[in-house]
């Protein structure tokens, strides 16, 4: 596997994206949403990362630009980078060639240029827009680093803006040319569809256009309407029901505002969360898109099996995969790894394992508890931005406290008989977190000791 930095020295400004805007003597007015100062901050926060191209992709310079694909990359910006840089290895052993975006987005608005724009990525894959299929042929692709689940930053939505701004004037387009890739993308014939459709990806599905200072955009889908693809219902209410509509003016209204309106706080909402667990509403293709078979993604059954999605149909097959069974995606290491990490009731965060992953909408409850590596502890509800905790982070779901261990307070007196649990944690100093199993000696446990119980254990249980 092909490791890149995220780069500290060297050409900090992306002199090409700054030389096609001033050469159409373009630059963001307060009209589009940006003022001189924002787009000088823009200009000087990219970071041409052209160089990490790997070397086997083939340039091919576009005919033509219809549209700008807006994407969530569905991984953090270190791998975000590698990916769609360098390539993404199989376990199978195929490696694609890189050079799927233009451009990556940070979290923290940082702008990377990947491929010059003139250039065709291979980014949007099996794709079909109004009729025209193969959508990289014809598109710019701009990824955002994050998941579809989280929200993006306000930071993304800055810097996105003002680029769409410059590209959108670089190729004639207007805002009903920007979509997300999940708006594009199909799939074939599935066990929940028999026919060519859409929903193959769920990428940008929480991307709300307002905030990206844009307005107009579509009603309806339209190679659904023709009969080409069989709508993703999902996907239908985010992008074309009549409350995401809301939000903005749509194809050949005239009688909406001109400037962007705010989404409401509901439909971000639905944007935004959702569940990794199974249930009679929400399938493993609802949750995982066309990776619902693929082996990177595993399934957490209710007994504690752990199958891949490239073994679900000979081992239990799709219909018959139980009600609470957790979805986890982008999954490198084998699935008992996996297995114990989602087990244990101290979790870590890692590259492929992110809170989301662990709590799923719980991520940001009171119950849900963070240790960072710095030593600081918070509950979920006071994460800023839970979807940047740096790996290592620990957390715990379902979890109450904490409850000092003192002279009075002994670890019998606060847990009872589970004081030795395996669920009953124990935060020692320097850090240090164990499970109740652990502890050799509860006479010798270190000043400041804290015990956290899980929500369903009462206190002196």
């Amino acid at each position: 596997m092909i490791v890149t930095r995220t780069p500290t020295a060297g050409p900090r400004i992306c002199l090409g994206l700054i030389f096609f805007c001033l050469q159409l003597g373009f630059m963001p007015s307060l009209s589009e949403g940006y003022n001189q100062s924002q787009y000088q901050k823009f200009q000087k926060n990219i970071l041409d990362y052209r160089s990490r191209l790997n070397p086997d992709f083939k340039k091919v310079r576009r005919q033509r630009t219809r549209y700008i694909i807006v994407h969530t990359a569905e991984l953090g910006l270190e791998a975000t980078l590698r990916v769609v840089s360098r390539g993404k290895q199989f376990k199978s052993g195929y490696k694609t060639p890189g050079g799927h975006a233009h451009y990556v987005i940070a979290r923290n608005g940082v702008t990377y240029r990947i491929l010059d724009k003139e250039y065709r990525a291979d980014h949007a894959g099996r794709s079909m827009w109004s009729g025209q299929e193969n959508i990289s042929d014809v598109s710019v692709g701009i990824e955002l680093a994050g998941y579809h689940y989280a929200p993006i930053t306000a930071s993304q939505y800055t810097s996105l803006g003002i680029l769409l701004a410059s590209l959108k004037k670089d190729y004639n387009l207007d805002d009903r040319d920007v979509l997300t890739h999940s708006q594009v993308a199909y799939g074939k014939p599935n066990p929940w569809f028999k026919k060519n459709h859409r929903g193959r990806k769920r990428c940008a599905k929480n991307f709300d256009r307002s905030q990206a200072g844009l307005g107009q955009t579509w009603k309806y889908d339209p190679d659904v309407r023709s009969g080409r693809l069989m709508a993703d219902p999902e996907l239908a209410r985010v992008f074309y029901s009549p409350s995401s509509l809301a939000a903005t003016r749509v194809l050949g209204s005239t009688s909406l505002p001109e400037t962007p309106v705010p989404a409401s706080p509901s439909l971000a909402e639905t944007r935004v969360l959702g569940s990794n667990i199974i249930s009679a509403t929400n399938s493993a293709w609802s949750i995982s898109g066309e990776d619902y078979d693929s082996q990177t993604t595993v399934y957490l059954l209710p007994d504690g099996r752990t199958i891949p999605g490239n073994r679900i149909t000979k081992t239990i097959g799709w219909n018959r995969l139980p009600m609470n069974t957790k979805v986890l995606l982008n999954q490198d290491a084998n699935p008992a790894v996996v297995q114990r990490q989602v087990q244990t009731p101290i979790k870590t965060i890692s590259e492929s394992m992110t809170a989301w992953s662990y709590a799923g909408p719980a991520f940001r409850e009171d119950t849900t508890i963070y240790f960072l590596p710095t030593g600081r502890v918070f509950p979920g509800s006071k994460i800023v931005d839970w979807d940047d905790l740096p790996q290592k982070t620990r957390l715990l779901v379902g979890y109450k406290g904490p409850f000092p261990i003192t002279s009075d307070q002994t670890a019998y007196k606060i847990a009872g008989t589970r004081y030795k649990s395996s669920e009953t944690i124990y935060s020692l100093s320097f850090g240090q977190l164990k499970t109740g199993d652990q502890i050799a000696d509860f006479g010798d446990l270190p000043r400041g000791t804290q015990i956290y119980l899980p929500v369903s254990m009462k206190k002196n249980q």
